[in-house]
């Protein structure tokens, strides 16, 4: 996870205390027909104490994340980030709508004004206040199941009706070794009977120490044919200072000796073939490759040599930029399984519709994708990174049913 100076963090407090002293502006004009001075001054207490106790405790943290060790620092990060948006977010929205109210006043009459944008005010900065805890507190680990069926040509009769579990960003130290929050993900999985399960990176934030303990959880995981894996981008350690290149070498190392703990097979630009009934399907592993800020370690033909033409080709790619630039129209892959951008945790999900800011940095940032007869599934991830909650983007498991075309009736 980024790491942010102090002057940053100075910078984030004062932009707090900019939106704060907007919404107390505004709160003194809501508060007007309050008659009592003693509540008036009470509200106008307790919105200061609020404030100060918010920065106060940002900046506290701040110091204090300097002095742990690193195991602690994630707690503290995410802490940071929770604190952070549940404050900020909903008086922002405070403020711009109670700015917008009163500045069309022409909508409401005077009498009305003094009920009506004191209820409305209240109301937007509260319900905000409310979802956002709902996001950290219950919504960041409702473990969702996508149920999707693909219909191929190419798949060959032998494999039809495979059913595969895509699961994606587990981001473990986010956890902070609270077991039994995965658990039910465990659980849910093992229900659907997946004759394959593919992870498709970002297994840690950076450091392989958060593994501890999680072989015992992962390893409960059951697929009948395999268990495959690839890296994502923070797998690989590009997000910490390291004293010397062999630290971090000996971090990546642990993290990829992990898999062999839980019996995945993690495939680093290579493939391997599945055979029944005389035919085949290949599941590719592509290190990670992006187009956006990240070091480009994938390389998808080497991952192809060993791989028969006529095969039927599965690629695991962690950073769905990869399917645009070397993937659909470049290759015979038929179905490309990505993560890497979570939803941005935060959007709108509703049936076959769904909105996130994320798209306006990503073309595919989540669900079902293609292009001619090539698909990209985008998982929304099951772990969280920064922000500690999620909002209208539940954390994934995805079924993929794949079915023979010439066997549909």
């Amino acid at each position: 996870m980024r790491s942010y100076s102090f002057f940053t963090i100075v910078l984030l407090c004062l932009a707090i205390l900019l939106i704060d002293a907007l919404a107390f502006y505004w709160l003194l004009s809501i508060t007007r027909p309050i008659t009592s001075i003693l509540l008036k001054n009470s509200i106008y207490i307790a919105f200061w104490i609020f404030t100060i106790g918010l920065i106060t405790s940002i900046l506290l943290l701040k110091i204090k994340l300097e002095l742990v060790a690193p195991e602690r620092q994630q707690l503290i990060i995410s802490r940071l980030y929770g604190l952070t948006v549940s404050s900020f977010i909903p008086k922002f929205i405070f403020v711009v709508i109670i700015s917008i109210l009163y500045f069309s006043n022409f909508v409401f009459s005077e009498q009305e004004s003094l009920i009506i944008i004191p209820l409305i005010g209240v109301f937007s900065g509260f319900l905000p206040f409310f979802v956002i805890l709902y996001a950290i507190f219950s919504a960041v680990y409702r473990f969702k199941v996508h149920h999707i069926k693909l219909n191929f040509d190419a798949l060959p009769m032998g494999f039809n009706g495979l059913r595969i579990v895509h699961i994606s960003d587990l981001h473990l130290g986010s956890f902070n070794f609270k077991y039994h929050n995965l658990q039910k993900a465990i659980n849910k999985i093992n229900q659907l009977k997946p004759d394959f399960i593919f992870f498709t990176g970002d297994l840690v934030n950076n450091f392989a120490w958060e593994l501890r303990g999680w072989d015992s959880v992962l390893n409960q995981l059951s697929a009948k044919q395999g268990k495959f894996a690839v890296l994502g981008n923070h797998d690989y350690g590009d997000y910490s200072q390291w004293p010397t290149p062999h630290d971090k070498q000996i971090n990546f190392k642990g993290i990829q000796e992990f898999y062999k703990k839980i019996d995945f097979k993690l495939l680093m630009n290579e493939a391997e073939v599945f055979e029944n009934s005389d035919t085949q399907i290949a599941i590719i592993g592509a290190e990670n490759w992006g187009n956006i800020d990240f070091k480009k370690y994938g390389d998808l033909q080497k991952a192809l040599e060993k791989v028969d033409d006529s095969n039927f080709k599965i690629l695991l790619s962690h950073d769905p930029s990869h399917w645009p630039e070397e993937v659909a129209h470049h290759t015979d892959v038929a179905l490309t399984l990505s993560g890497h951008t979570h939803g941005m945790q935060a959007g709108i999900s509703f049936r076959n519709k769904k909105w996130s800011p994320i798209k306006y940095k990503y073309k595919h940032w989540a669900g079902l994708y293609k292009e001619g007869g090539q698909y990209l599934y985008v998982t929304r991830g099951l772990g969280w990174m920064g922000f500690p909650g999620r909002l209208g983007m539940r954390p994934e498991i995805t079924l993929i049913e794949l079915s023979c075309a010439k066997d549909m009736t």
